[in-house]
């Protein structure tokens, strides 16, 4: 059994936020949302999450700023960049903050979830190290 199966979705679109919530408490994990970089750093503090994914345009602190952040924070977690729009430069840039890989929206949902389980599985290994 994976335990610890947090997840930070952080996206400045409610409706986003509210899909993607609903889609990984279904599936069985604990879900933390936040719509701006300043909140999602505050939950990152209070608790164990290793799983996240952020949109890359929101104001004030974008996905990228946001990720470089949280890296610096806890290097071993695992972040996904979800975007409506991304340029070859915006995607090598997401390599470069610490990204794992980045989805395009609309995103598919069995992808994501797909997606969610291989990061716990790949956080579970590194903790039997």
């Amino acid at each position: 059994m994976m335990e610890n199966k947090k997840i930070l979705i952080v996206d400045d679109e409610p409706s986003i936020l509210r899909l993607l919530s609903q889609l990984f408490t279904k599936a069985g994990y604990e879900v933390f949302t936040a719509e701006s970089g300043r909140d999602a750093l505050k939950i990152i503090e209070e608790n164990n999450i290793m799983v996240m994914f952020f949109d890359l345009n929101m104001p004030v602190m974008n996905g990228m700023e946001l990720c470089k952040s949280v890296k610096s924070i806890k290097p071993m977690s695992i972040i996904y960049a979800i975007t409506g729009y991304a340029s070859l430069f915006e995607l090598s840039e997401c390599l470069d903050v610490g990204f794992e890989d980045y989805f395009k929206k609309p995103v598919n949902v069995s992808t994501l979830l797909k997606t969610a389980e291989s990061a716990f599985e790949k956080v579970n290994r590194w903790k039997k190290m």
